[in-house]
């Protein structure tokens, strides 16, 4: 890897945003008024877009996410790449065969969500990196790395908005090999609020 390239450098538009917008439910932090429930574009491509800046170090040629909120970014950093993107559908009994599909525990709810892909999109020989809008504890992302190398696909990166250090999700994909991207990083949830790493000049 590039020794110039920081993959996990704090995006100082999007940290500033957690910190003065968002708020903290539990040990949830809510972001979903500009960022996967209500979207607003320019800013979702102004943070795609630098996620695609980074990522465009793999050279992927699929970019993978999961139904539904990893929409949205994946597919501007689709766009930007000039790749196609594919996103796993949840609960889906029509995805067309053949398919890989895998079963992904929730923590804490007592429920599970099911993936399912194509393996008509995701092939032997792609060079795939997966995008998401939140990193927590990696399951998802897990399960996604999974399904591509079982379709016989190369997994080279994975890059989220937005990453709770504190739920370990990235020791988890980094001990499956997979290099993380993200663009800002929660440390931990405190006093009603997040504590983000800070950007180098702020």
């Amino acid at each position: 890897m590039s020794p110039h390239l920081d993959l996990t450098a704090p995006y100082a538009p999007l940290v500033r945003r957690i910190e003065t917008e968002g708020s903290v439910d539990g040990q949830m932090l809510v972001i979903d008024h500009f960022l996967n429930h209500r979207i607003e574009p320019g800013f979702i491509f102004e943070l795609a877009h630098e996620l695609a800046r980074r990522l465009s170090f793999f050279q992927p040629n699929v970019i993978l996410t999961a139904e539904a909120s990893g929409i949205a970014p994946a597919l501007i950093v689709a766009q930007a790449l000039n790749v196609p993107m594919v996103y796993a559908k949840k609960y889906s009994s029509d995805v067309e065969s053949p398919s890989i599909c895998r079963v992904i525990p929730s923590s804490g709810k007592g429920d599970e969500t099911r993936l399912a892909i194509s393996t008509r999109y995701i092939k032997a020989g792609q060079r795939v990196v997966i995008v998401d809008d939140f990193l927590a504890n990696g399951r998802t992302a897990a399960a996604l790395i999974d399904m591509a190398r079982q379709a016989g696909a190369d997994v080279l990166g994975a890059g989220f908005v937005v990453e709770k250090r504190f739920k370990h999700g990235r020791e988890h994909i980094e001990e499956l090999r997979v290099p993380v991207s993200t663009l800002a990083q929660v440390e931990r949830l405190e006093n009603g609020r997040a504590i983000l790493t800070q950007p180098k000049d702020g």
